[in-house]
């Protein structure tokens, strides 16, 4: 049976803050345009982190059972390791999804309630990464679908809700919260490419290879920069403090670029959430300095 420690490394608490950096990037642009709506922007971060969370157990779950998971380099896998059932983990799943639901509608229902297409959208999306009989996950198609709906819809979402305009500074955050997201994945799927190869699980770190995927990867971290730049182009110069997660992304790109495989790119994967984390927080504080 599974330990409450089982659980929460099941989580895979590394990938969380690709969760809280949209919403902090999003309501920093809020606050500088019109006011943060705080109660909203709490709202946002309890469907993003539950969307987070439900999108690992439900991968834990759909990988476990297909195999993928039987020789595993990384974290923890709970139905991989035989920790816990697959049915306990596809509830698992379910009940994060439902959490983000509930937050979710209350956000639709006092901004638009077109935002339940969105949010349905979002679900899908998570549950079909790795679920159901074709997933995208296994086509090469992981990347583009983090970019979209953890930087696009995560951020410029997060500022709708509060202002309920279209501002060009949520896009260019969108761009360097996505881009930082995307880098994650890239990392953790380099580090997968010998049993995701085996598995047949073609993600696009397996068709690109192991040289194309590191420098995927540094380009990721290259392209928040520049979104860093256009970010405060439009808005403050001060917004030019966020190029410090620089500072945090250099050893993880460094790494990567030296050639580290399997265990060794595990710290990695911390390092740029980090890194993603402060270029959101840093440009939060900056607009709302300037608010």
């Amino acid at each position: 049976m599974a330990t409450p420690a089982d659980w929460l490394a099941g989580a895979r608490p590394r990938t969380l803050p690709a969760a809280v950096s949209p919403v902090l990037a999003g309501t920093g642009v809020a606050a500088y345009v019109a006011d943060a709506v705080w109660w909203k922007a709490a709202l946002a971060l309890v469907v993003s982190l539950a969307l987070q969370v439900g999108v690992n157990y439900a991968n834990d779950y759909s990988d476990g059972i297909r195999g993928t998971d039987d020789v595993r380099v990384g974290p923890m896998r709970l139905v991989g390791s035989g920790a816990a059932t697959a049915s306990a983990v596809k509830r698992a799943a379910f009940l994060a999804f439902g959490v983000a639901g509930v937050a979710g509608l209350v956000l639709a229902a006092t901004t638009a309630w077109w935002l339940l297409v969105v949010g349905a959208v979002s679900v899908l999306a998570a549950w079909f990464y790795t679920g159901g009989s074709r997933p995208y996950g296994y086509l090469g198609l992981g990347e583009v679908m983090v970019f979209v709906f953890f930087g696009l819809v995560a951020v410029v979402g997060t500022t709708y809700v509060q202002t309920e305009t279209w501002e060009w500074a949520a896009l260019y955050a969108a761009d360097g919260i996505g881009a930082l997201a995307c880098a994650i994945l890239v990392v953790n799927n380099l580090r997968d490419i010998p049993t995701d190869t085996v598995a047949g699980k073609r993600t696009l770190a397996v068709k690109l290879g192991d040289r194309g995927t590191r420098l995927l990867y540094a380009a990721l971290v290259v392209v928040a920069a520049v979104a860093v730049v256009a970010l405060a182009a439009v808005t403050t110069w001060t917004a030019l403090v966020a190029l410090l997660f620089l500072v945090v992304a250099g050893p993880g790109v460094r790494t990567v670029l030296s050639g580290a495989t399997g265990p060794g790119l595990i710290p990695v994967l911390q390092s740029t959430g980090l890194a993603e984390l402060t270029w959101a927080a840093a440009a939060a504080a900056a607009l709302l300095a300037c608010a």
